[in-house]
């Protein structure tokens, strides 16, 4: 069917292609890590949020960075799971953050101002 010559030239120029490509990264063919690992994190997160009975509005506001597609499938995961298996979540246990010296010293300032008239 086909001479021996020009199958041979075939299976070299095959080869050849195959050693060229192989060490080609060709974009869109592997997801960047750095992507993959933002959007795993912001997953996590969300199943954080579900499991600490906290909202989506409040888990987006307290991490702003993230991805809210991932935060709310995370979200919805976890809100899945511990209804199959009845958990009940753990509420957070953030407390009030101390505002810095420095408003405190201007507020006791702006209270005392009111205090004199």
């Amino acid at each position: 069917m086909y001479p021996k010559a020009s199958l041979i030239t075939y299976r070299v120029a095959a080869a050849l292609a195959l050693l060229l490509l192989g060490g080609c990264e060709i974009p869109g063919l592997i997801p960047d890590p750095r992507v993959v690992q933002r959007e795993a994190e912001a997953s996590a997160i969300g199943g954080g949020c579900r499991h600490a009975l906290r909202g989506l509005e409040d888990c987006y506001t307290l991490n702003p960075k993230a991805p809210k597609s991932a935060i709310f499938a995370g979200w919805k995961d976890m809100d899945l799971y511990m209804r199959e298996n009845k958990i009940d979540g753990t509420p957070s246990v953030l407390g009030k953050v101390e505002k810095p010296a420095k408003a405190r010293r201007s507020e006791a300032g702006d209270a005392d101002d009111s205090n004199r008239s």
